[in-house]
């Protein structure tokens, strides 16, 4: 390849939107030479290189957006610390099927076993899927909407937690809601049901909603449109932050 048609390329791969290919040309074509590529081929290796970088773009970007607390995967869960936990259920969760079929899944358990790490983990999975995440304690998103409704933008503020093709709601039950704000929560599970997924996390069983929200009755509506359809993971093994800092505390016991 001369010169000139490397420059002309460069330069009509740049107006095209390909920045890959007006970077990576020189490389791609030693790949294609050392592989004895045909035309065909090589144009598959352009367009799939071109592809594999805007979808890295993309879900990195997804993963920005999404305010997730972190970016742990499935393979980052010690499963054998939780042995009563199906890992199957857990990955079949993950091929995201849910998340298609607008539907929730529900982590209970106590703090510490790994609740969080798994919502998240299913939240990264869905972004590198293409699916829009956003992640939010109940907490914040409750004083975020009180706040909104207080100022008049209540309508404005709930749509970042209504257009996401999956909501990541944590913590669910540390704090017992006021009617007014259970009121707020109802507000954003009624208008995704059937429309989006809700992933959540919550120390407290089903049965226990009506302290959280302060109202068997709204807990009740709240929870027929969660489980209407949904995935519901208990898990009722040990602390994982209790196995580490007892090890902490074993290892300086040791030095001492």
């Amino acid at each position: 390849m001369s010169e000139l048609t490397g420059n002309r390329i460069r330069t009509t791969a740049t107006k095209l939107g390909l920045p890959h290919l007006a970077d990576g040309l020189d490389q791609l074509a030693r790949r294609a030479e050392e592989g004895k590529l045909g035309y065909l081929d090589f144009l598959d290796l352009v367009l799939s290189e071109e592809l594999a970088v805007r979808d890295d773009r993309r879900f990195r970007r997804s993963l920005l957006f999404s305010k997730l607390p972190h970016h742990k995967t499935l393979d980052d869960y010690d499963f054998s610390f939780q042995p009563d936990l199906d890992p199957r259920q857990i990955k079949d969760m993950a091929t995201l099927s849910f998340i298609e079929a607008k539907a929730n899944a529900a982590l209970l358990g106590p703090p510490g076993v790994g609740k969080t790490h798994i919502a998240v983990a299913l939240a990264v999975a869905a972004c590198r899927a293409g699916f829009s995440v956003y992640f939010t304690t109940l907490d914040d998103m409750v004083r975020n909407l009180k706040a909104a409704e207080a100022a008049g933008r209540l309508t404005s503020k709930l749509g970042p937690y209504l257009r996401p093709g999956a909501l990541v709601v944590d913590e669910v039950g540390y704090q017992p809601l006021e009617r007014a704000e259970a009121d707020l929560v109802f507000q954003v599970i009624s208008k995704r049901y059937e429309k989006g997924s809700i992933i959540l996390t919550s120390n407290k069983t089903f049965s226990e909603w009506g302290q959280v929200f302060g109202d068997e009755v709204l807990a009740t509506a709240n929870l027929d449109r969660l489980l209407h359809h949904c995935d519901v993971v208990a898990i009722n093994g040990p602390s994982y932050r209790l196995k580490n800092r007892l090890k902490a505390i074993e290892r300086d016991t040791n030095v001492a």
